[in-house]
């Protein structure tokens, strides 16, 4: 019996995971209606200026991103010597999502006219809030779970301070990009509306995809490590609590590799096909 309660466990904590994958591709559906509307209007020429300049901006991040990872790992192998193998695919990783976010909170603001009286959407037109506050219920989470472990002596040192500074910097450079979206005005020219919308959506689902990442996957980390310390502890009879962990941790893992396969998708940035930029 105890058995059959632990793989009931194991299965029912798989699937929150399964359901922020599902709710990611839900996601997918609205880029493709945001693209699609991008694709059949003509923006002005202030409109297709912005989409350049907004896809360079982004590129460059991105870039520096990636150099930011490339010098952790030099860094990381310097101190470390041998010892730093395991952490190269985590701090390239970490150098990626920064750049991700760096470039979502540095975007300049489009240069086509405002509206006047200034119109600003809702937040719910740019990304689901099921997403939002996914993302925002993760990073409490991970920050409790390395807290606990961290008061208990299990987790100290530069690891402890990684696993905590690095979600909560993040989440707080998503939510910082979140509030300039939502309160930079619309443009007056209807042409460009698409475009607006479109940069807005990219945006929102960008940065809370890195904020849930950078926290899912170090959240599924620790409470794998928390599940095998717990079953060494415990007796036979007693293997529900490090059967929870342990599944919430691997579903925290592929919920967070499934949302980085998402990010991924998003990063193409915003085109027009339409007859004025085909030159």
């Amino acid at each position: 019996m105890g058995r059959l309660i632990a793989v009931v466990v194991f299965v029912a904590l798989l699937v929150p995971g399964v359901l922020l994958a599902r709710a990611w591709g839900l996601a997918a559906g609205r880029r493709a209606v945001a693209s699609a509307a991008v694709e059949f209007t003509e923006p002005s020429a202030e409109g297709a200026a912005t989409l350049r300049r907004q896809a360079a901006h982004g590129r460059r991040w991105r870039l520096l991103g990636l150099l930011l990872g490339v010098v952790g790992i030099v860094g990381s192998v310097v101190v470390l010597a041998e010892a730093s193998v395991f952490l190269w695919l985590p701090v390239l990783a970490v150098g990626l999502l920064a750049g991700v976010l760096l470039a979502e909170v540095t975007r300049p603001r489009p240069r086509w006219a405002l509206a006047s009286p200034a119109r600003r959407p809702r937040q719910a037109e740019q990304v689901s809030g099921w997403l939002l506050w996914t993302m925002r219920a993760v990073v409490l989470a991970e920050l409790v779970t390395a807290g606990s472990l961290w008061s208990s002596g299990n987790l100290g040192g530069a690891a402890a301070w990684a696993v905590v500074g690095v979600p909560l910097l993040a989440w707080l450079l998503a939510e910082a990009t979140l509030l300039r979206a939502l309160l930079r005005p619309m443009p007056a020219d209807g042409a460009d509306v698409p475009v607006d919308e479109a940069l807005r959506t990219w945006t929102a689902h960008l940065v809370v995809a890195a904020a849930s990442v950078t926290a899912l996957l170090p959240f599924g980390t620790l409470l794998l490590r928390a599940g095998l310390d717990q079953g060494e502890r415990v007796s036979e009879s007693f293997d529900v609590l490090p059967v929870a962990l342990v599944a919430g941790g691997f579903s925290a893992l592929a919920a967070g590799i499934a949302v980085a396969g998402f990010l991924l998708s998003w990063l193409r940035p915003v085109r027009s096909s339409a007859p004025a930029l085909a030159g």
